[in-house]
């Protein structure tokens, strides 16, 4: 099995051999838990000051919410709520890595010129033709992430015979058509919270180690998620400790990112999953 355990992000090797953190800065007025937060350039800093100061290594910033029912916005008004927040944080926190989570090619090359590190893209180049071909031309590593085949569909939910292998066979089309392009770097994301039974996305962290094969690293975004909170008749801010144990399982069996909202709990999360591993050493 290869197991690749760096990203070059800009000619910068970064090392995946301790799991990493990526804090979450949504430019939003309307996300689910974070909504109107941090959608000016003064909040964004100071957040992403907080999200660094606590743990995190990349920041994930996204100008458009993916909820169900969320507004949808074109790559013009992306691009006009970015302004100059993604060359302000790297201007701020040059050790900083910045992700930019769109799925137009167009704010990808505005995000290219600003200074981003990574490509975030929930749609897997399904929404956006170009896409594949410009993350081609940054070089920069891409977030390859699970999703229904269009933006009308990505929450409909979907009852899978076998999602791990559904997954797998998505993730085994889409890397070949990456890597074929060029793409050097890749990073798996399952897509938790898009289009999944609540019992899907149980187990798809039960068989966490299987996703992708152990070909590529892999991102977890549970950070808040409804299939976590609703069983439990909790808000999704109050699901901190049912969280932490699912990162923890997660990273048992091999991810490499986790992507949250709660960086400092996150982090606690890590610390005792590497002290657990170096003890077993």
């Amino acid at each position: 099995m290869i197991n690749y355990h760096s990203l070059n992000c800009n000619g910068k090797l970064i090392s995946l051999s301790t799991p990493k953190i990526m804090g979450i800065l949504n430019l939003t007025p309307d996300s689910f838990s974070d909504g109107g937060k941090f959608n000016n350039e003064k909040s964004a800093l100071l957040h992403a000051e907080k999200l660094l100061k606590e743990g995190a290594e990349i920041i994930d910033i996204g100008p458009q919410s993916t909820r169900p029912n969320a507004e949808f916005l074109k790559a013009k008004e992306e691009i006009r709520r970015i302004g100059n927040i993604i060359s302000s944080v790297k201007k701020e926190f040059p050790d900083a890595l910045v992700s930019l989570d769109t799925f137009y090619a167009e704010t990808v090359k505005f995000g290219y010129g600003q200074g981003i590190d990574l490509i975030n893209d929930i749609s897997g180049g399904q929404y956006d033709d170009n896409m594949f071909d410009t993350v081609a031309e940054t070089k920069l590593p891409y977030i390859l992430m699970h999703v229904n085949p269009s933006y009308k569909t990505m929450h409909d939910k979907v009852k899978f015979s076998d999602i791990t292998l559904a997954v797998n066979r998505y993730f085994s089309e889409k890397t070949a058509m990456l890597l074929e392009k060029g793409v050097k770097d890749i990073i798996l994301d399952p897509g938790f919270g898009f289009g999944k039974t609540v019992e899907d996305q149980m187990k798809m962290i039960d068989e966490a180690k299987y996703l992708g094969f152990g070909k590529f690293p892999l991102l977890i975004g549970i950070s808040r998620k409804s299939f976590i909170y609703k069983p439990l008749g909790k808000l999704p801010s109050d699901i901190n400790e049912e969280t932490q144990k699912l990162h923890m399982k997660v990273l048992q069996q091999g991810a490499k990112i986790l992507r949250v909202h709660d960086v400092a709990e996150a982090k606690k999360t890590i610390d005792m999953f590497l002290k657990v591993m170096n003890d077993e050493l």
